[in-house]
């Protein structure tokens, strides 16, 4: 489903696909996990494994993007891992095995798939199902999040279903953080160049005292925006 809370930023999104599949194919799916950054595809990838599935991850040595696989075979007991060249005939081999039976579906995993296909309306009602609640918000929505211990992975869930791993929840405060650095320069640079024109227009009237006035507030916001240009020093340009 293209509609619907977002899962570490994005719809569609790995994680919720594999706990679908995990509830619908228990014992008879294969989950793979590539390249990518962060920690997509790990929460996933328990649930599959957790649904007696079989889990593949990309060999880290072998991605592009190392941060996915490492995550995935820090937090899930992974059944295979090998470089992209072996993948296909790993799959295909796999593919034509008897499936597994399928194991009674934890409903915590039930409930979060349900909760992804919009079935479930608000973490409101799940409290004390899936976490407790957090000190932080939803960075897409701005309402309180609530913490769940997954193993050993920690993932947190808004009111609307908005969820994130740890990682990407700290991604997406830095870019929180970034925004509001980049508009606060700009109202201060704005500020400056206003007060400077505003200084200039009064001195051209003989109005001296409006004028200096004028001066010294530009002279301050422009060191206000020099402070918060070095608070981003080390932040890629706005």
């Amino acid at each position: 489903m293209r509609r619907g809370p977002r899962e570490n930023l994005a719809r569609p999104a790995i994680d919720p696909l594999f706990r679908s599949a995990a509830c619908s194919f228990g014992g008879s799916e294969i989950g793979v996990v590539l390249t990518g950054s962060l920690s997509d595809g790990t929460a996933g990838l328990r649930a599959i494994k957790i649904c007696g599935d079989v889990s593949v991850v990309q060999d880290p040595d072998d991605a592009a993007v190392p941060d996915m696989p490492l995550s995935a075979l820090q937090n899930v007991e992974v059944d295979y891992c090998v470089a992209l060249s072996e993948m296909a005939g790993l799959l295909r081999r796999l593919a034509s095995e008897m499936a597994a039976p399928t194991p009674e579906i934890p409903p915590v995993i039930r409930l979060e798939a349900a909760i992804a296909a919009q079935e479930h309306s608000t973490m409101e009602q799940t409290e004390g199902q899936l976490g407790t609640p957090s000190t932080f918000v939803c960075p897409e929505c701005h309402g309180p999040l609530w913490e769940i211990e997954d193993g050993p992975i920690t993932r947190y869930r808004c009111h609307t279903g908005h969820a994130f791993g740890a990682d990407v929840l700290m991604q997406a405060q830095a870019d929180d953080a970034e925004q509001a650095l980049c508009s606060l320069l700009r109202a201060h640079q704005q500020r400056a160049e206003l007060a400077k024109r505003t200084a200039k227009r009064e001195a051209a009237r003989e109005r001296h005292s409006l004028a200096n006035r004028m001066a010294a507030r530009a002279a301050e916001y422009e060191a206000d925006a020099k402070l918060i240009e070095q608070v981003m020093h080390r932040r890629t340009p706005c």
